[in-house]
Parts: C-alpha cells; structure tokens; sequence
C-alpha cells in the first residue's frame, strides 16, 4: 500500500504558487524523479524549505540530517507524494526516472502493483504496464518514466522499448550490470542502462543476487544483437587474471594445490572460482614461466 504523506496547510501551496513556471501553466522546474542538490531556505515545524534559487521544495522533518542549518546544501530526491504535491527527501532510491532496476511488489490494488524501491513512498506499476499480473512478493525487472501528462513518477514492467536499439558497448569493453532474472542458460542483465545481456551459467564464477550492481565484461556481441557477458576479462587478461589467482592461492595453500586436469570442474569452482577450462590454460602460463611444477595429485610452486 502507499503510505499518505499528512496535509501540511498552505506551506505546500507556495511551492506551486511562487514558481515561475506554473504562471504559465507548465509543471515546475524541480525535476521530479532525480537527485537535486539544493540550499536549506528555512527550517520550520513542517520540515526545512530547500530552493534551487527559483522554486521552494519541502523536505519534511523526519528526513532533516541532524545539525542541518540555514545555508547548508543537501543532495535530496525529488518526487511527489500520495496528494501529488512536490516533496524531497534524503532516503536513497534504488533508481531514478529513466533507469531500470529488479523490485520486489509490496502489494497490489485495484489500480496496480506498488514496488518497494528504498523510500517511504511506494511505487506504482499501473494495470496497462504489467505484461503479467503482478502480486504481492514477485519480483520484477521495471523501467522508471516520467508520465508526461500527470508529471508523476510511474515504472512499466514493459520494458522492451526503453532499450536501445544501437550497440554502444564493445567487445571487451567494461560494464555496468544490473543483475535481473535467472533462467536455464543463466541470468538475464541490464548493461549500462541501456542492453539487454546474458552471462551465462558457464561464466557464473560466483553468485550473484537479483537487483545487484555490478561490474561485468562484454564477451560478445552476435550478429542478432544480442550479447553475452562475463564477469571477468576474457582473452589473455583473464588467462593472466586467473594465473595470478591460482598464484596466491598456493601461496596461502603452502605451495601445494590437490588440483589437477583430472579434477572434478565442481572441485575446481568451488576452490578457484574459476571453470576448469580457465584452471587449464592459467596452469600451462604458470608452468611455461616455470612458476609451477606439475605433480600426480596436484600443482606445486618451484622454490627459488
């Protein structure tokens, strides 16, 4: 359920009423659904007045950080609460307008599903955005947007058309991924806010959470569009990555790994993260650079 933010008399009204743009019949120019960085005004019973020099935005008592005086600036997000007044506040979102994120339903309603995503207002996934009916506990992968008619913060679990449909990422290139859904190949991702991604179980080295952020690499773009990813350096840097890893790994082991190209590929994720066919090929670059002696039972470092 969304939670009512009180009535707070006239000292919301002023927020509209003083700002330049509402003369003339436009929304104000607070942007709702971004962070702002704004000066604290005033303070008063309701809660600090914090201004962008053109427009005053009430950010209510409860979310005051402690010590906050006249003059002070504070980074504060912008949104508008359940009477559809202009409001800020210093609890951190788990997204912002035109950003995707993976968010769990609170509850549902006869006008859509309310998302808890880190502040005291729930968001709401309307009826005609829902691909699938939404219920309390499900989680889902949802673009925030600004409706343009009604200025309001809203999320759509239809997402195809807010990716992009021009390639911006290269092959190699570093990432940002928001991680979404799993399925029987492995888990679906958003890169850099704009791609759709799989990493593959393959290339699950550790687990991963729904709605985390994290860093990822492309591994591959097909000739469809799609694209892999992985969570380490492919080529030659993650050879060199994992010789490195299996370097200090013998070195907290004594010297001595019971691994080798019989090992179970379980025994050797659960011991390196890493699969065996990375183990295989960082093992030949330490055996080459004569870092590493080959044994029946296992790997041993060469004493210098």
């Amino acid at each position: 359920m969304t939670k009512k933010v009180p009535l707070l008399g006239l000292f919301f009204f002023s927020i509209r009423i003083t700002s330049k743009s509402s003369v003339s019949g436009t929304f104000a120019p607070m942007n709702v659904g971004t962070y702002q960085t704004l000066e604290v005004d005033r303070i008063t019973t309701p809660g600090a007045f914090l201004t962008d020099g053109e427009t005053d935005v009430l950010l209510p008592t409860k979310y005051i950080p402690p010590g906050t005086e006249e003059g002070d600036e504070l980074k504060v997000f912008i949104y508008r609460d359940s009477e559809d007044r202009i409001i800020c506040t210093t609890q951190i979102p788990y997204a912002q307008v035109n950003e995707f994120a993976y968010l769990k339903v609170k509850d549902a309603s006869a006008v859509g599903a309310f998302l808890d995503w880190g502040i005291d207002k729930d968001l709401l996934v309307p009826f005609r955005e829902q691909k699938n009916k939404l219920q309390r506990g499900h989680w889902c992968l949802v673009y925030l947007f600004l409706d343009e008619k009604t200025d309001r913060l809203a999320a759509t679990a239809k997402i195809a058309k807010y990716f992009k449909p021009e390639i911006t990422v290269e092959e190699g290139e570093e990432v940002d991924l928001l991680i979404a859904n799993t399925t029987e190949l492995g888990v679906n991702v958003v890169i850099n806010n704009s791609h759709r991604g799989l990493i593959y179980e393959s290339d699950l080295f550790h687990d991963v959470l729904e709605g985390d952020r994290i860093k990822g690499y492309i591994k591959s773009i097909r000739e469809d569009g799609k694209i892999d990813v992985s969570l380490r350096k492919v080529g030659l840097e993650n050879l060199e990555m994992g010789a490195q890893q299996i370097l200090d790994e013998l070195k907290s082991a004594n010297g001595f790994l019971p691994l080798h190209d019989k090992s179970n590929p379980d025994e050797i994720q659960s011991a390196l993260q890493m699969s065996k066919k990375n183990f295989k090929r960082s093992v030949g670059i330490l055996y080459k650079k004569k870092l590493i002696i080959l044994e029946k039972d296992g790997i041993r470092t060469i004493s210098k």
